[in-house]
């Protein structure tokens, strides 16, 4: 009589579908149990195809993957047997196995009928750790980890559902993206026959996008960029995640925008910082002598305000880094698209002390999947950002992308398709605009502004029917973004409203359903 126990088959079928794959897991469930212990003669191949309804030559796959494994082995003429001494381990894998309490004995034979072997527990299914394949171990985590484990999850609630009118910009129209030069752009970056693909670039990026990048700048935002002194990242979240890392000890102060994009927030407080909070305005951040070493701020369209900072306070800011010795890191996200007035000046252009690094990206510009982000970084920043990148990406990622991009870029074709979008872009904006002044009731107050992809509008009536509207908006199948997600400390209502994304039809259809919605919310007893 062979010493194989009683385990319940069909859960592993159920869960592995193939017979010989629920076979192998059960067999070695019964083995690193201990059910199974070191010594035991298992059946043949003829006797185990016959229990379990297999062919012969799967009952024969079965052995290898488990001798494979190290779980059991073959001796000729013998048999085939349970590795190990019964001591608890494996022979060839050397792995501890757990014993569990109330196991069949060996010797209690082969279930009759195919039903199978040893019956795990009921607290485990197939696809749980069972007392046969170990607990999981309760492992320890660093500060960091245990701060990022304790942060929210960074979603988004979505829209769902094909009628639904959703302010919530998903990112470029692909349909007015200029596709046929960017395919050739890629196509050039790859080289006669692919013979670029093999060639590497160092971690802070690709030489000629980073001299793209900083031709760029000197023309359209009046920084003096070097090549030399860009680092380009997979998106500007990992530029921030990273210099915040390299710029903040641990308990150090942060300074970030509130209401400001709450990513930053999380960077700080992930990395073991203290984030501050700093008012912000009609008029955008509020300066004060905060007892900081470094600040967040989005100084040419404050986000998600849309407030452009005036001259004075920017110098004030430029005052503080100098007294306190501390570092800003302006964060020009959605600033590029600009319909009407003069460009504002970044404040990376009125930097005389080396204390400010300017963080943009192509994700917003260009689409949502070409994850290049780049920082323009005081010289003595170059050397440690550079190996901070390397640690995390040796070779840089999306290098093909870099390339064409930068490609792209030479041509004048990036600089063309900012011209038309901009133009696109302010036609629906104003368009919004109007529409939204248009709303019954004296709803919203509209923040002015020239520039960016979303309009940003204060509630002027209660919480209580700020909530009350939301709710009534989703079931007209109409969807904005609450603006709450950006606060630290609470404050009035105030929602966002892109646009980019939206044709007139759909700009229109979607504020006469925010007018329904409001009208319900008149209504309701």
């Amino acid at each position: 009589m062979y010493g194989i126990p009683i385990v319940n088959f069909d859960e592993y079928l159920a869960e592995y579908r193939y017979k010989y794959l629920a076979l192998y897991h059960a067999l070695r469930t019964a083995i690193l149990s201990g059910d199974l212990p070191g010594g035991t003669r298992l059946p043949s191949t003829r006797k185990l195809a016959a229990l379990f309804d297999l062919s012969r030559g799967s009952a024969a796959q079965v052995y290898d993957m488990l001798a494979a494994d190290g779980y059991v082995k073959s001796e000729t003429g013998r048999g085939t047997f349970v590795s190990g001494d019964g001591s608890g381990f494996t022979a060839e894998s050397g792995r501890p196995v757990e014993r569990t309490a109330g196991r069949a004995e060996a010797g209690t034979g082969l279930a009759q009928g195919g039903a199978g072997l040893a019956e795990r527990s009921r607290e485990s299914g197939p696809g749980g750790a069972s007392a046969g394949e170990g607990r999981a171990a309760d492992i320890p985590l660093s500060a960091w980890a245990r701060r990022l484990a304790a942060q929210p999850p960074a979603r988004e609630e979505a829209a769902e559902g094909g009628s639904i009118i959703s302010f919530r910009s998903p990112g470029m129209p692909m349909e007015h993206f200029p596709y046929a030069e960017w395919r050739s752009a890629l196509s050039h970056a790859g080289g006669r026959s692919g013979g670029a693909l093999g060639v590497s670039a160092p971690p802070e990026g690709d030489a000629g996008l980073r001299r793209a990048i900083a031709a760029h700048l000197r023309i359209t935002r009046g920084i003096r960029a070097e090549a030399e002194h860009i680092v380009t990242f997979s998106g500007s979240m990992q530029g921030i995640v990273l210099l915040t890392q390299l710029l903040l000890d641990g308990g150090g102060r942060a300074v970030v925008e509130d209401p400001g994009f709450h990513g930053i927030r999380r960077a700080v407080e992930i990395s073991g910082g203290a984030a501050v909070p700093g008012p912000v305005d009609g008029s955008g951040l509020v300066p004060q002598d905060w007892e900081a070493r470094l600040l967040f701020v989005t100084p040419s369209r404050q986000y998600p305000t849309g407030a452009v900072l005036p001259l004075e306070r920017r110098r004030r800011l430029l005052e503080w880094a100098a007294s306190r010795r501390a570092i800003i890191i302006e964060d020009d996200y959605d600033s590029e698209f600009r319909w009407s007035g003069r460009p504002i000046e970044p404040l990376k252009a009125l930097d005389r002390e080396e204390r400010v690094v300017y963080i943009g990206s192509f994700s917003n510009t260009m689409f949502a999947g070409l994850r290049i982000g780049y920082a323009v970084l005081p010289p003595s920043l170059v050397a440690p950002a550079a190996a901070a990148k390397a640690l995390y990406e040796p070779h840089p990622a999306g290098l093909l992308e870099q390339r064409a991009l930068a490609r792209f870029m030479s041509l004048g074709n990036y600089a063309r398709h900012i011209r038309r979008m901009t133009r696109l872009y302010g036609e629906r904006g104003r368009l919004l605009r109007e529409l939204l002044a248009g709303l019954p009731g004296g709803l919203f107050h509209l923040q002015p502004g020239d520039a960016g992809l979303h309009i940003y509008a204060r509630w002027l009536r209660g919480e209580e029917e700020f909530v009350r509207f939301q709710a009534a908006a989703k079931r007209r199948e109409v969807d904005f973004r609450d603006a709450a997600c950006y606060r630290i400390a609470s404050g009035e209502p105030a929602a966002c409203f892109a646009f980019s994304h939206l044709d007139k039809p759909e700009l229109t259809e979607g504020v006469r359903r925010l007018a329904l919605a409001w009208n319900d919310v008149q209504n309701e007893v």
